[in-house]
């Protein structure tokens, strides 16, 4: 009987089953996020996040570790819990740019609760004055103030990897979540970024990333990860075609790259108004 960890099989058996039987065409990511919730978890980060740590404790670990991490190398796992006014905390509340998307911070009684355009709400509990941390995922966030105590910035850790969200007001975060829903909604790609992917994906491949072409935050990210992503990307061999398949949750362009030899590698591709990469990442393919 299949659990949670073979998630990936099931979006793929969904994906086939609907698209055979009742012409329904899912992107990867949205049976991903389809299976999260038919296994009762707010989206497909929580998920990933149990997968991985059913992984890192081994075959041996009975189901209970797939419903509750232990924590222990969860960002600020060891630091104390503690309880700040809620003033504080409604200070904290509002609206912060991710990207082309927008992570919304709101007071939950006692603590706070976030969410990105397109995910389920996650709880956040105070271990400083300006930290919190997540109980069942490993993220973490901590906030930058300005003089009057107002946040200016979250910086969000996930991953062992830092992001800095500027805050802006309501309108602009509507403005932002309109943009998603009509690009989503048209299926229209940002114009230039299936020519961006090719050159980054051929460059990663060749272990020569063009680092001018990408944000400051995304290049610090691709130095660190190159070592990982460019046997495997060589291994797949020549791109043979780039096929579009629709617009992410968060704005991304979502594409599958397929390579010589009939292997696929799934990504999602944001551009800047520049047209620097802003943010790219890579899953299996479908």
């Amino acid at each position: 009987m299949r659990d949670f960890r073979d998630a990936k099989v099931m979006a793929q058996t969904l994906r086939e089953a609907l698209s055979s039987t009742r012409s329904v065409s899912l992107t990867v990511s949205e049976s991903l996020e389809l299976v999260a919730k038919m296994l009762g978890l707010a989206d497909w980060n929580v998920l990933a996040a149990r997968i991985r740590s059913a992984e890192q404790t081994g075959p041996d670990r009975n189901n209970e570790a797939g419903r509750a991490a232990d924590g222990s190398d969860q960002p600020g796992s060891k630091a104390k819990e503690i309880q700040l006014p809620q003033a504080t905390l409604d200070r904290y509340a509002g609206t912060y740019q991710f990207h082309g998307a927008v992570f919304t911070v709101t007071r939950d009684n006692d603590h706070l609760s976030a969410r990105l355009t397109g995910q389920g709400s996650v709880a956040y509990y105070a271990v400083s004055e300006t930290e919190f941390v997540a109980r069942d995922i490993e993220v973490a966030f901590r906030f930058t103030l300005g003089p009057d105590g107002i946040p200016t910035a979250v910086i969000l850790h996930q991953h062992g990897n830092d992001h800095t969200m500027q805050r802006i007001d309501a309108g602009a975060a509507q403005e932002l979540q309109r943009a998603i829903e009509t690009r989503m909604s048209s299926r229209s790609a940002n114009p230039g970024s299936a020519a961006a992917l090719r050159r980054l994906v051929e460059s990663l491949a060749a272990g020569q990333p063009n680092y001018g072409e990408m944000s400051a935050a995304l290049a610090e990210l691709t130095r660190k990860q190159l070592p990982r992503l460019q046997p495997g990307l060589a291994d797949m061999g020549p791109i043979t075609s780039i096929e579009f398949l629709g617009v992410g949750a968060q704005g991304q362009d979502v594409y599958s790259v397929w390579h010589q030899g009939g292997a696929a590698s799934h990504w999602h591709i944001a551009l800047g108004s520049d047209g620097t990469i802003i943010s790219a990442f890579v899953t299996a393919g479908p």
